[in-house]
């Protein structure tokens, strides 16, 4: 089996991968470009994702959750934690520790910006100043980009979190889910079509982006609501079972257990359940 990710390095105990892809977007950057200018700015726009990410995963670690590896994507990076956390409160601190390190990021390249504004006027206002200003503007744009309420984002994953303690996890999720795969239809529609206008192949990574939250909306959907079933299932009290009539619902069902004639002469009990 061939392996597209390489292992770059290892952070408080996280390996770190990098994608075969997201060195295939470096060479499409070299061509058409015509310099390493660009591949440096996206290998320090890669370094905050890479913060990003660090952020939700210590954070979920405050949680006893141990993230398994984060791997670089052109589209992206993408922790893996061991699981998702229940309670509403720590998923929405996790969601929200990714954000917050872009945040601190921005604040710390204003400072070091208005730094060397008073200190060295000359540099600011060459490629150096230039750079920073681009980081900050980065950083600010992660941050506001990953608050759009767009599940499994970080901010469906907060949208999830503040509805779950009203209305429970899966009915919450369900409602993230519908918005956030609504708004990758629309975003990945408009990206596709502005590609089709300008011709501009980056547009290209958006719509493989829409593509890709849309599909792992789907999936923790469908994961959710086999967790949800298999808690009811075994939390059921004796005699009962969950049954799922949909749009969040759960209702106990008894379980009747009808004694059928055996043709051998025997008595077999044949459990059903009646909604």
């Amino acid at each position: 089996m061939i392996r597209l990710s390489w292992k770059i390095g290892r952070v408080a105990g996280i390996d770190l991968y990098l994608h075969a892809t997201f060195l295939l977007m470096m060479a499409v950057l070299v061509l058409f470009s015509q310099g390493l200018g660009a591949v440096l700015v996206v290998s320090a726009l890669f370094g905050c994702v890479l913060l990003h990410e660090l952020g939700h995963a210590l954070m979920a670690r405050r949680y006893g959750i141990p993230t398994e590896d984060i791997t670089l994507y052109p589209i992206g990076g993408v922790a893996r934690l061991h699981r998702m956390p229940r309670a509403p409160g720590a998923e929405l601190l996790i969601a929200l520790a990714g954000p917050a390190v872009n945040v601190a990021l921005a604040l710390m390249l204003l400072a070091m910006g208005g730094a060397l504004g008073v200190l060295a006027p000359g540099l600011a206002a060459g490629p150096i100043g230039s750079r920073l200003s681009d980081l900050l503007m980065v950083n600010v744009i992660l941050a506001v980009f990953n608050l759009i309420p767009i599940f499994p984002m970080d901010g469906g994953r907060v949208l999830r979190a503040l509805l779950s303690s009203q209305i429970g996890r899966l009915r919450a999720t369900e409602i993230a889910a519908a918005i956030g795969q609504s708004l990758a239809v629309f975003a990945g529609i408009a990206c596709l079509v502005a590609m089709v206008l300008t011709g501009s192949p980056i547009l290209l990574m958006q719509v493989v982006l829409a593509a890709f939250i849309y599909l792992a909306a789907r999936a923790e959907l469908g994961q959710v609501r086999a967790e949800e079933q298999r808690l009811r299932t075994t939390d059921a009290p004796a005699g009962y079972s969950w049954i799922y009539r949909g749009k969040g619902v759960w209702q106990l069902a008894p379980v009747i257990v009808i004694d059928d004639p055996d043709p051998i002469g025997f008595r077999n009990p044949r459990p059903w359940i009646r909604s």
